[in-house]
């Protein structure tokens, strides 16, 4: 994985505006929004950051004299800049080893990350957007995150009003059809408090009186570190599957609570190699369960620690 993106020194110190400001005031104001939205159009974290980069690199060389609207004007470039770079990580996606999950991110500090509302945020509903087209995600984000009218979804996306209207329409019809309406945050750290604890001492019963009866336990290595190669479905295989690696996955480790993408979520920690642990749930109950194992996907969490790279194998996988 790339390093994360240095800001600019003027970013940095707050961007203010002066004689030498060479577009960084008007930058810095809607760089919190531009990740924003290339982070929910691609589901990785150091891929946004290199988009926002990219768009920073644009801007000082445009002639800003001839920008009207600089904000419309960058989230215009980083949209586009999103959708071409969407279109080729799907194909990379194809041929990655074992399952592929968006890449957790830190929201202790920003929760919606930049946006009007926290739509489009949390993993499970990332990971439902890899199904949709680029250009359905980037409508459907820019309306149900960010609140943008659908003349200016049009303008961004140069297309009719009407097709983007289409375009939000399928992508809302695709995500309520394929999910259900998650607890509050209060109740789904409940629900994985208590998955933990039925995790730690191999509680079959327990584990499935917590799970829907169509939960599924997803695992990414990324090939690096031993995982689950397909997810796991269903209540009894996946309880009997949690409860299974329960004495190694537990064992000596420390857990570090955290938040990411709005929701509790849990670091499993052995001689300071993270595993990440969150979970979906509704009124069902755990619908999804997501383990992050190859380190890097874990690097946009602060409390993870800075530098995490690929090629640090905690062991046999946790899922």
């Amino acid at each position: 994985m790339a390093e994360e993106p240095q800001t600019p020194p003027s970013i940095r110190l707050g961007a203010e505006a002066g004689e030498h400001d060479d577009g960084l005031s008007a930058f810095a104001g809607v760089r919190s929004r531009l990740f924003g939205i290339a982070y929910r159009m691609l589901g990785s974290a150091a891929e946004a950051e290199d988009v926002v980069q990219d768009v920073w690199m644009r801007w000082q060389s445009t002639n800003r004299n001839t920008v009207e609207n600089p904000p419309a004007y960058l989230a215009t470039t980083t949209t586009r800049l999103c959708i071409n770079l969407a279109q080729s990580a799907h194909s990379r996606r194809e041929s990655y080893v074992g399952t592929w999950l968006p890449e957790p991110v830190d929201t202790s500090a920003d929760p919606a990350i930049g946006a009007e509302r926290d739509e489009a945020l949390k993993l499970a509903v990332l990971l439902l957007l890899e199904k949709l087209s680029p250009t359905e995600r980037a409508a459907y984000v820019l309306r149900e995150a960010f609140d943008y009218p659908y003349r200016q979804i049009a303008d961004i996306l140069q297309m009719e009003e009407a097709n983007v209207r289409q375009l939000v329409s399928r992508a809302r019809k695709h995500i309520a059809d394929s999910r259900r309406t998650s607890v509050s945050a209060n109740e789904q750290r409940r629900f994985l408090e208590a998955f933990i604890a039925a995790a730690q001492k191999g509680d079959m019963a327990g584990l499935e009186g917590l799970f829907a009866e169509d939960v599924v336990s997803y695992s990414d290595g990324g090939g690096l570190v031993r995982a689950a190669g397909v997810p796991v479905s269903g209540r009894q295989r996946v309880a009997t599957f949690i409860a299974a690696v329960s004495t190694w996955c537990w064992k000596g480790v420390t857990l570090d609570w955290v938040e990411t993408n709005g929701q509790a979520s849990v670091l499993i920690l052995r001689d300071g190699v993270p595993i990440g642990l969150t979970i979906d749930a509704s009124a069902q109950g755990i619908n999804e369960i997501m383990w992050f194992l190859r380190p890097s996907k874990l690097a946009a969490v602060s409390k993870s620690g800075q530098g995490l790279r690929d090629g640090y194998a905690p062991g046999p996988a946790a899922a």
